[in-house]
């Protein structure tokens, strides 16, 4: 495959349809029988078919970190419905903290039917020059773009895009992919939600996209119809967008019909969604849908409601319901019963639910259950379930891995005239249970009243209100008994009346988001679909005073957020207008919300504005997510291309971008200015780190934060609310599970472990010994501020812990004398007998020290449970994983060396044959350590005679003048860098060793790379949540039941919407307080003169009644009561700041108007008290 950064567009010009085939005159195609030439009004313009062009560079992490809630006691998650928490931070807050949070960047604890499993959890465009040859050719009101050799292949063979597809991919793998791939849809109707759902199907890669609407746009659809500009009221909305949209995905076709739904259009899809559509098309639609076989989405929003349904047909097979990795355990006893219980190893919970199904491996003994047909399970404990009847079976001796098998099922849907007299719902927040079967028959009342008067109920009318209440009451009466309701909730049905009018983007990219996973799944069969009714509203976003809301606010004024006044009224638009606010990312989540922040108006007045800032360049594995950037933008800076994007989106909104880190180095830039002068932040962060940092300084300067972040299909939100709700910081996360490190070096039993293994032998082979070769030739010079710290390095490395500064040195040794090449051969040379060193010498050693019948003082075998007996490789040159292994090695080994590799496999093969590898003996009294705890004791009593040796041989740095090394900082996404090659090879070659089955390049790209699985639908569909939110948050909501934490998972689908936990109380002699509480010190005083430190702690025994007995800011200790006499004497009586700067040994800056200092404190009573923190103003 060839690369190319030819980026090719074909422009077809408005005259007579032609071909373009290769340099001849233009010719009339043959059309079928019943075509006719394009009217030039067909193609709007020009229509552009766009080869991707070439990007290359470094993919910055996705990561996200999850915290999330679990019921403790594996129940049901609607009997735990409370407050979970977002990723990259994320909570749900239904249930108490301490088991309410875990961290997602590399696990994610989630809810699954009835119990709770814990999943572990990081550019080049391929193109090819062709000919491209196309021909446009049009049924009347219908766009085809035929294109036969410049589009790519839509058949079950054709590639997938790995580069643009990445993260995805690792949410659907590669065979729900394929299906997309052959999967045409028709979105019928482009307002705010269609729009959004085409959006999403277009970025997942579908095979083709036909746009269909017969409206024209009007002011309204301004409001969330993103692709649609000022001037393009009064035209085709279809036609208007289908250019945008085509812009999305260059691998999927868009078209326009702009003709009746009839029959013949409708059998040449595999899907059909319907949004705002009128209920009688619905019906019609959806018998022809489901008697013909084809998949059908209805999607609907009104206002602050919406509503989802699904028809998948009589018979769709489902191959995975929920996407997560397949669980596996170690079995550690099988009984011989009917039935049979298998007990697993207690070192973690098997994970299983009763009725899953599973296989059997390397079961000892009883053989027969090794190779079976996928068993169904009952769950009997933690670490127990059974099986079928094992009675007749050999009996068990030890071993055997237990798999989860993802066994196919059939569910059935019925027709929408059948579901909707008999409907099933998925409850969407467990606070309003019956809410979906109230507004079942609201929504039917909802389109007679459309259906009667042409037009939705007027915004705040009375008289409509009343109407559509008596139409609700009428279709109520009719239904079936099961559907009936014996109260109908009327104020419910006013409300659904006084907004339907409005259009409000959140609303649509939420119920947007879902409906386009919903069209995935219905293609794929991957993720459990809706069943098949799905209600929605968020009429907490309403201002608290219901009062102040009337019809005469809410008339539209023939402007672009008519859709929006029609259910807030006018007084909120103009709040929006003059918020000043502060996105922290433009990734997938900043894009998203840049689109929302658009549509409601934030910051487009003219005291408004926002302020983007991402230091990060587009790459193409963002182009799948991140829908502000197109092919052409990649390698320029996201800040800048998303702010210029979103202009286009909304031409009034006042955005900012830079492309500076929030963090501690940038107070200079985000200073106290910059904070005061904000209405609120909005996190789109991809590191934990940073997400704490920003929740501190929203914290210190009381500004709300919305926070929010996905992991494939989950997703959560969190709103931090001053003085109201905890902060983002407010609970810690349970530590990260590790790989002991015995398990990394001796004793693997699972590809991950190989895989850590790899990414570990990479950077100790081409990055940390060229660095510390580097430091070791060119000493750091000694840091002014700090005169008394050494900063040489062999004295630095010696001052290490443990082992480490015999293992620096010795590598140090090895880089400069033993093992430093001077040719491409010697290279060659190097990892020929490196990896006679890992995959063969190593494994002997360890099986003599170990041999496979070892038994443990117990007489149990030793190469039992976890540890999984290896076998050492014999070296072949013609075994292509060896030779992959030899060229990636000796590339990358070369590069630190700053010489010249070679791609030439066959020069490479007759290099090897040189190469003489001596003979491996083991050695006797080598020490192998068994347990982490007996390598920690190994540490501890550490000789250093070898040490000094290695010292004295070191070569001088006066030695080697001008010598330096290259290290190697990992790069997962250039398949032409080596980085990759290695770490599979690496991996699957000691995978081969333990018997441990590999793993592609793919998984080997997402374990390695630490890559965060992601997907648009479900970012689409939080970024809804957030600004949702965010409405609550301009209004000044104080009632902490208004705000929504959120919990989502589209895969289940599950949801989980929550108030947040509420700030935590603490009291000091009497006083009460919260986080958001502090001590204001005024550090001047009126003399002029600066508060000494002596007066410090007078003020707070005089103001406070409180002796402080510690005084820190930031790691600086300023005072102590321990503290040496001479020291204290000396602090007592210099002036706050100029302890701060001796202590810290940095002068502060000039931008520093406060310091915030923690103090420990005792009460009159001499009782240690928790107290909040001091802001210290300075100037």
């Amino acid at each position: 495959m060839m690369s190319s950064s030819l980026c090719l567009r074909l422009y077809l010009p408005l005259r007579p349809v032609f071909s373009v085939r290769d340099s001849r005159a233009p010719e009339r195609p043959v059309r079928p029988k019943g075509w006719m030439s394009t009217p030039t009004s067909c193609l709007g313009g020009h229509s552009a078919l766009s080869l991707p062009p070439a990007a290359g560079g470094r993919s910055s992490s996705d990561a996200v970190h999850f915290r999330r809630t679990l019921a403790p006691d594996g129940g049901s998650p609607a009997a735990h419905a409370a407050n979970v928490r977002n990723p990259t931070g994320l909570r749900t807050s239904c249930v108490p903290p301490r088991w309410a949070r875990a961290n997602g960047r590399r696990r994610v604890l989630w809810a699954s039917g009835s119990a709770a499993a814990v999943l572990s959890l990081r550019l080049r465009f391929p193109v090819s020059v062709r000919s491209v040859c196309s021909t446009v050719i049009c049924r009347p009101r219908v766009l085809v773009l035929a294109a036969r050799k410049g589009m790519p292949k839509k058949d079950s063979d054709a590639d997938i895009d790995e580069g643009l597809y990445s993260r995805q991919l690792y949410v659907l793998g590669h065979e729900a992919m394929k299906h997309l791939q052959t999967s045409s849809v028709l979105v019928s109707g482009l307002r705010g939600l269609g729009v959004e759902i085409a959006k999403n199907i277009i970025l997942a890669g579908v095979k083709a996209v036909t746009l269909h609407d017969q409206g024209t746009a009007q002011w309204a659809d301004l409001s969330s119809q993103f692709y649609l500009r000022e001037e393009d009221v009064g035209k085709n909305r279809a036609e208007v967008s289908q250019p945008r949209l085509a812009e999305l995905n260059s691998y999927v076709p868009v078209s326009t019909y702009t003709g009746a739904l009839v029959e013949d259009f409708l059998s040449g899809f595999q899907v059909v969604v319907l949004s705002n559509t009128p209920l009688e098309e619905q019906l019609q639609v959806g018998a022809f849908c489901h008697s013909h076989g084809i998949k059908l989405v209805v999607a609907d929003t009104r206002g602050l409601f919406g509503q989802l349904f699904c028809d998948f047909g009589e018979e769709m097979i489902l191959t995975d319901s929920n996407g997560e990795q397949p669980l596996s355990a170690m079995v550690s006893m099988v009984t011989k019963d009917s039935p049979g219980v298998v007990t697993c190893l207690d070192e973690a919970r098997h994970g299983f639910e009763s009725g899953d199904f599973v296989s059997f491996t390397e079961v000892q003994g009883m053989n027969e259950l090794n190779g079976t047909c996928p068993m169904q399970i009952k769950v009997l404990g933690p670490y127990t379930f059974s099986i079928c009847d094992t009675s007749s079976f050999s009996d068990y001796t030890y071993g055997g891995i237990v798999s989860q098998v993802k066994v196919p099922k059939k569910i059935s849907f019925k027709s929408l005239p059948a579901s909707l007299a008999e409907p099933d719902f998925v409850v969407t927040d467990f606070a309003k249970t019956s809410r979906p079967a109230q507004l079942h028959i609201g929504f039917q009342a909802l389109h007679q009243f459309c259906a009667q008067h042409g037009r939705s109920p007027r915004p705040r009318n009375e008289e409509d209100a009343a109407e559509l209440v008596t139409l609700a009451q009428t279709v109520n009466a009719q239904a079936l008994l099961a559907v009936q309701q014996d109260n109908l909730d009327e104020e419910l049905i006013r409300e659904l009346a006084y907004v339907a009018a409005g259009d409000l983007a959140p609303v649509n990219a939420f119920i947007g988001g879902l409906a386009a996973q919903e069209v995935m799944k219905a293609c794929s069969g991957k993720f459990m679909p809706v069943m098949q009714w799905l209600y929605f509203d968020a009429l907490e976003c309403l201002p608290e005073d219901k009062e102040a809301l009337t019809e005469d606010k809410c008339l539209p004024c023939q402007n672009r957020y008519d859709g929006q006044v029609a259910v807030f009224g006018s007084d909120l638009q103009e709040k929006l207008g003059r918020q000043n606010y502060l996105l922290v990312g433009a990734g997938a989540i900043g894009c998203e919300l840049l689109k929302n922040f658009a549509m409601i108006g934030l910051g487009c007045g003219e005291r408004g504005a926002v302020t983007v800032t991402d230091m990060d360049a587009i790459e193409k594995s963002n182009l799948n997510r991140q829908f502000l950037f197109r092919p052409w933008d990649v390698t320029k800076l996201k800040s800048d291309t998303a702010a210029a994007a979103v202009r286009q989106l909304n031409p009034h909104i006042r955005v900012m971008s830079r492309q500076d880190r929030v963090g501690p180095d940038t107070e200079h830039i985000y200073d106290d200015d910059f904070f005061q002068n904000l209405d609120g932040v909005a996190n789109a962060l991809d590191s934990v780190d940073a997400r704490m940092y920003v929740d501190r300084r929203c914290v210190f300067y009381r500004k709300p934060l919305l926070e929010s972040g996905t992991l494939g299909t989950k997703g959560n939100v969190q709103v931090v609310i001053p003085f109201l709700t905890e902060s983002y910081s407010s609970s810690q996360d349970p530590p990260e599970k590790t790989i002991p490190i015995c398990t990394l070096k001796n004793f693997p039993n699972a590809v991950e472990h190989t895989l850590q293994w790899a990414r570990d032998e990479f950077e100790g082979l081409f990055k940390q010994p060229a660095e510390n070769v580097n430091q070791y030739l060119i000493p750091a010079p000694v840091t002014p501020l700090i005169p008394d710290r050494d900063s040489k390095f062999m004295e630095r490395t010696l001052r290490l812990a443990g082992t480490q500064p015999l293992e620096v040195l010795e590598a140090v040794q090895r880089s400069l004398v033993l093992q430093r090449p001077h040719t491409w051969a010697d290279c060659v040379t190097w990892a020929c007998h490196h990896w006679h060193t890992q995959y063969s010498s190593n494994i002997q050693q360890l099986l003599h020290n170990f041999p496979p019948d070892q038994l443990t003082s117990s007489g149990a075998p030793f190469w039992s449970g976890p540890k999984r007996c290896p076998h050492p490789l014999t070296f072949d040159i013609n075994n292509s994983l060896h030779l992959d292994y030899v060229m990636a090695a000796a590339n990358l080994f070369a590069q630190t060396y700053g010489l010249l590799g070679s791609r030439d496999r066959a020069d490479v093969a007759i290099l090897l044959q040189s190469v003489k590898v001596p003979e491996f003996t083991p050695k006797a009294g080598i020490k192998i350590h068994v347990s982490d705890q007996e390598l920690q004791n190994a540490d501890a009593s550490f000789d250093d005679t070898r040490l000094q040796e290695l010292k004295a041989m070191l070569p001088s740095p006066e030695t080697l003048p001008g010598f330096k090394m290259y290290p190697i900082n990992f790069e997962k996404d250039d398949d032409s860098n080596f980085h990759m090659d290695f770490i599979v090879a690496a991996s699957n070659l000691r995978a081969e060793n333990y018997n441990i089955p590999p793993a592609d390049r793919h998984k080997s790209k997402l374990v390695a790379g630490n890559i965060i699985p992601a997907i648009a639908t479900t970012t689409a569909a939080i970024v809804g949540l957030v600004c949702l939110e965010l409405y609550k948050v301009v209004q000044g909501h104080q009632q902490l039941q208004s705000y929504k934490n959120s919990f989502i998972n589209l895969a289940l689908p599950f949801f989980s919407f929550s108030e947040p936990l509420a700030a935590p109380r603490h009291q000091y002699n009497n006083q009460e307080w919260t986080l958001w509480d502090r001590f204001e010190v005024q550090g001047m005083q009126p003399n002029g003169e600066e508060m000494t430190l002596r007066q410090f702690l007078s003020y707070f025994k005089r103001e406070h009644k409180l002796e402080i007995t510690m005084l820190s800011q930031g790691v600086s200790m300023l005072y102590s009561f321990f503290m040496p006499a001479t020291k204290l004497k000396q602090r007592l009586d210099q002036p706050m700041t100029e302890i701060v700067s001796r202590v810290s040994k940095r002068k502060l800056g000039q931008h520093m108007r406060a310091l915030v200092l923690e103090i420990c404190c005792n009460n009159e009573s001499g009782e240690d008290v928790e107290v909040p923190y001091v802001r210290y103003t300075i100037y």
